[in-house]
């Protein structure tokens, strides 16, 4: 048994249809079993569970990963292409366990060999009980503010506001904004202030990882008292204008991509989500469809 994850959250326990009989057979089969097997992942250390359907219906996690290998050597042995076959592992496995795997792949001829630590996703189809376990922590996400290089470059870019005209600094690292100064000239000591104060928030904020589009999200559209028209179009204040000069510098790109990719990416034809083409293959993430079988 497994539990599947589908569409607003909902999971479904879902179970190979043998096992149920199996079960059945025994006079041992229930709901809440079948919960608790799709809880555990497996049926090994289920004391209550008959023998021979413990022994029978083994999970790929109960084996042993040198026995998934020697299966997967055995096949390349006699196949001059490269064959690859899932380790699946438990959320347990650290990297020394990857570590030895890969090198017994090696040393025993396979040419390509897959490792699977369940729950390593934040988005898993099917899981196990097993899987990354939700910790109740502090709702406030610790946040890490980088620290400024010695060296940076960027750009200084003026815009004509209501206030006189803005120059904004930003200054980038790996390409990406990393801080912002503005700076507004012939203005009272209030507009400045106010000017400095919207720099060093962007700044913080853009050195805390938060995306450039959530930024300008923030500051996009408030309105002040002196609006201006101009060719770039209405700046409405201050922080518009900041949002103006990020998102056509940083953002032009995006949003032409989402449209490209809202109109290539096909449609799953069990739950209506877009397809992501990975590995060769069209699936939803959503419901486990695939149009490879």
């Amino acid at each position: 048994s497994f539990a599947r994850h589908v569409m607003d959250g909902d999971k479904l326990v879902e179970s190979n249809p043998y096992f149920e009989a199996a079960v059945k057979a025994a006079q041992c089969h229930s709901p809440k079993l079948m919960e608790e097997v799709a809880a555990k992942g497996s049926i090994a250390h289920m004391d209550y569970m008959p023998e021979e359907i413990r022994r029978v219906f083994v999970t790929a996690m109960d084996i042993e990963p040198v026995w998934h290998l020697k299966m997967q050597a055995a096949f390349q042995k006699y196949t001059d292409n490269a064959v690859s076959k899932t380790v699946n592992l438990p959320n347990s496995a650290v990297q020394d366990d990857i570590w030895k795997i890969y090198w017994m792949a090696y040393e025993m001829g396979c040419k390509g060999v897959t490792v699977y630590r369940d729950g390593c996703k934040s988005a898993q189809v099917l899981c196990t009980g097993d899987g990354a376990k939700q910790e109740k922590t502090d709702e406030r996400a610790e946040s890490v503010v980088r620290q400024r290089p010695d060296v940076v470059y960027g750009f200084t870019q003026k815009v004509k506001t209501g206030y006189g005209d803005l120059y904004l600094t930003v200054n980038e690292v790996d390409g990406k904004p990393f801080e912002v100064f503005a700076t507004i000239g012939k203005s009272g000591r209030s507009i400045t202030a106010k000017a400095e104060a919207i720099g060093r928030l962007v700044s913080l904020a853009l050195r805390s990882g938060v995306d450039v589009a959530d930024v300008v999200g923030q500051l996009k559209g408030i309105g002040g008292e002196n609006p201006v028209f101009q060719k770039k179009g209405l700046l409405l204040s201050l922080p518009d204008a900041v949002s103006w000069v990020l998102e056509h510098r940083y953002m032009q790109g995006r949003a032409r991509a989402e449209d490209f990719q809202s109109l290539t990416s096909p449609s799953c034809p069990d739950c209506g989500q877009d397809l992501v083409f990975e590995e060769g293959c069209y699936s939803c993430k959503a419901c486990g469809f695939t149009k490879c079988g």
